[in-house]
């Protein structure tokens, strides 16, 4: 969904840089349309990056020089590939037409990437705003159901049932208000995304909705209260802190 309305919005700013060519500079449409276009096709491949880098920064807490860290790789990964691409297709397109066609000095490199910038961080809000959107909320998991593939059984349990969720090696654990501990093969950032349940640990989810208490345990760090249920809340995951807290 996010790329199609990235999709959207390159083609119809192309189209609208084009026709905004040939009326300033009064030139054929053929050449401001290769420009123009190469580029929105190269973009269309490089929004990879950016997604790539969304996605791993909100299905996991991550700290904020971890966020800075991968967009800063994310802008790299979109910028490079997006002018490399365009260059070379231009360069096809003019020897079909036998003419050549010069990029220009490395000056020419950081004036596209300024504006890779601000396409990047679109692309990105984009992505963020339609994941935020889609993600289910808490008052969502309370009334719906969700099913656990035990081995060949399938358990189907009220996501409000669910008090949290484990890592077990390649399998989830879910620790449930009746006491059954089924077991699922799946990665807790598959069923973050599902259940939208908060990360508190790198081996553990937790429903916000069953937490009954926060015990301190010093540096930082907290014990969850669920019942009868313990579970770890690291202090590098403050997002969470202050989900759990209320702030």
């Amino acid at each position: 969904m996010g790329w199609l309305i990235a999709a959207a919005i390159i083609w119809t700013t192309t189209t609208v840089n084009v026709l905004s060519t040939v009326d300033d500079h009064k030139i054929d449409l053929i050449w401001p349309a290769i420009w123009e276009y190469t580029s929105a096709v190269s973009n269309m491949i490089a929004t990879l990056a950016p997604w790539a880098a969304v996605r791993w920064s909100t299905m996991r807490g991550r700290t904020w020089p971890q966020l800075l860290a991968v967009h800063a790789v994310g802008l790299l990964a979109y910028s490079i590939p997006h002018v490399t691409m365009f260059v070379a297709m231009r360069e096809a397109i003019y020897a079909a037409l036998g003419r050549d066609y010069e990029f220009g000095p490395l000056t020419r490199f950081i004036y596209e990437f300024r504006k890779d910038i601000i396409g990047y961080a679109i692309l990105s809000a984009v992505f963020w705003g339609v994941m935020l959107l889609r993600r289910p909320s808490v008052a969502a998991t309370s009334t719906t159901t969700f099913d656990i593939l035990d081995g060949s059984r399938l358990l189907r349990v009220e996501t409000r049932d669910i008090l949290a969720v484990t890592a077990a090696g390649n399998y989830a654990e879910f620790i449930l208000a009746d006491g059954r501990r089924p077991l699922m093969r799946s990665s807790l950032a598959a069923l973050e995304e599902k259940l939208g349940f908060v990360r508190t640990h790198r081996s553990w989810l937790v429903n916000p909705a069953r937490v009954t208490g926060l015990r301190p345990d010093g540096s930082g760090d907290y014990t969850i209260e669920m019942g009868a249920v313990e579970a770890p809340l690291s202090r590098r995951f403050p997002e969470a802190t202050a989900k759990l807290r209320g702030g």
